[in-house]
């Protein structure tokens, strides 16, 4: 058991190496201005199954000195979704996406929905998650020095905070199921065609209903054949050949 573990470890650590060589490439690469060369080592990472929001932002910054608008949006994109709070991911999207040529107006939104979402927004639900686990610790502890606190005063801010924690772990592991859910139903998509007409029905002898140019994001509400019925955030539906997207979760 002992000769495996030390294997495991050495194993771990070689792999480790083996993603800091390409890495430490990629950044050389970048920083000398050799965009494609840097791609291709972020790439090979990706391809050895690893990746993180450091990752996919590199590659979304190399993309956009090259000026390529689909992929840069969709590495940025990606790097959000793992880390949805960062500040650098969410302005250099902002610049990338001020470079498409759909000027999508969102459907409006209630006060109460824009708060919503800001507060569940902050963190993923898997950050949720483990805040709620963090809150139920906090409990526990509340709960057994609530035992074993003297005075009567520590007693009650001992009741009071394990009432809060468990009210707040509660609230948290509600908003990570929601989060999760959304996660899972909402399938958002990066158009990497130049330019392509969304029609009514899946088939190229339906109607075009509107065009759509490249990095501009959608949702994928279902598919048929090599079809995929899409939604715009301003409500626009139609159907787009499959080839003509990438979904962004798929990790």
């Amino acid at each position: 058991m002992a000769k495996f573990i030390i294997l495991l470890l050495f194993f771990s650590t070689g792999l480790q190496a083996q993603l800091e060589i390409p890495f430490d490439s990629a950044t050389a690469a970048y920083n000398s201005g050799d965009y494609e060369k840097a791609i291709s080592y972020y790439q090979e990472i990706l391809d050895k199954g690893k990746h993180s929001a450091a990752l996919y932002y590199n590659l979304g910054n190399s993309y956009y000195k090259l000026n390529r608008i689909a992929p840069s949006i969709y590495y940025y994109e990606k790097a959000l979704l793992l880390d949805p709070t960062d500040k650098e991911i969410q302005n250099n999207l902002a610049y990338a996406q001020q470079m498409t040529l759909d000027d999508i107006i969102p459907l409006p939104e209630t006060t109460i929905s824009k708060l919503y979402k800001s507060i569940t927004a902050s963190l993923s639900f898997d950050g949720w998650s483990f805040l709620a686990v963090g809150f139920v610790i906090i409990f526990v502890l509340s709960y057994i020095a609530f035992y074993y606190l003297r005075y009567s005063t520590h007693k009650r801010l001992a009741f009071i905070t394990s009432i809060c924690a468990v009210i707040l772990a509660a609230i948290s592991t509600l908003i990570a199921l929601l989060e999760y859910k959304d996660f899972m139903t909402h399938q958002p998509a990066i158009v990497f065609s130049e330019e392509i007409g969304v029609r009514t029905e899946p088939n190229n002898q339906s109607t075009e209903s509107f065009v759509l140019h490249e990095g501009t994001k959608v949702n994928v509400l279902e598919g048929y054949g090599d079809w995929k019925k899409i939604e715009l955030s301003d409500g626009q539906t139609g159907w787009i050949p499959s080839k003509e997207i990438r979904i962004l979760k798929d990790f």
